[in-house]
């Protein structure tokens, strides 16, 4: 009987995982002594390091909720696999649940029936090829032309960097905000939204009024995780109201 947790499953996962964080170990090494050559000093390099591994804490602690929640319907070797090397938990969900809605699945359940499954691991596959090839055939002509843009006109070009970053940040307010016509709680996550906010407001007075300049490299990580465990009572909050 198949299973989405079968130790074949798992012997996969673990391959492709060691050779990533070997891959990620070899140059890790090699950039280290290539810093050492030319000279860059070592207060700067253990500071890089510091601050690199801090703001890898929140990211890390999404993506750990994103294979936990995944593990209930597909298992945990393939929300693990995909979430470690390639996949975003924003994009992971939102596949894995159009995939299974349409299969009259849930993302609740376990998955056992192996076609069902595959069906998953495709849609969930596919979509994110698309941005592997984006890359490969987009970039450099982007970069050119922002190159362009900014040569002929700096402050246009400046312009054009803030909109499309904005044009990304209003694609996950889209998610945010999605569900606020279900009721009050559809507005948690706007809320737990505004609480991160407020921790990063926080942090920029701090270091305003208390010269905390060694806060800068923390105030991003500290606003996510901040994020998320007040998510919980928020979450709990909310929902005891609208009862």
């Amino acid at each position: 009987m198949f299973s989405p947790n079968s130790s074949f499953l798992y012997l996969i996962t673990a391959v492709v995982l060691v050779l990533i964080a070997g891959q990620s170990v070899f140059f890790l090494i090699r950039a280290w002594r290539r810093a050492k050559v030319i000279g860059i000093p070592m207060a700067t390099l253990k500071k890089t390091v510091i601050s690199s591994a801090v703001y890898t804490l929140a990211p890390a602690v999404s993506i750990l909720l994103g294979v936990i929640a995944l593990s209930k319907s597909l298992g945990l070797p393939l929300p693990w696999l995909r979430l470690s090397v390639i996949g975003a938990i924003t994009y992971e969900t939102a596949a894995a649940a159009s995939a299974t809605n349409a299969l009259g699945l849930s993302l609740g359940t376990l998955i056992d029936d192996p076609a069902a499954f595959l069906t998953v691991v495709w849609v969930m596959t596919i979509g994110i090829m698309l941005s592997l090839i984006l890359v490969v055939l987009l970039t450099k002509r982007i970069e050119t032309g922002m190159t362009k843009i900014r040569t002929r006109d700096e402050k246009w070009g400046g312009i054009l960097v803030s909109s499309l970053f904005l044009g990304m940040i209003s694609a996950f307010l889209g998610l945010v905000f999605a569900k606020v016509g279900e009721g009050l709680t559809g507005w948690i996550p706007v809320f737990v939204m505004i609480s991160s906010m407020l921790l990063m407001g926080v942090c920029g007075a701090l270091m305003k009024l208390l010269k905390w300049k060694w806060l800068l490299d923390y105030a991003l990580p500290i606003s996510m995780l901040g994020g998320m465990a007040l998510s919980i009572p928020i979450t709990h909050l909310v929902r005891t109201l609208a009862q």
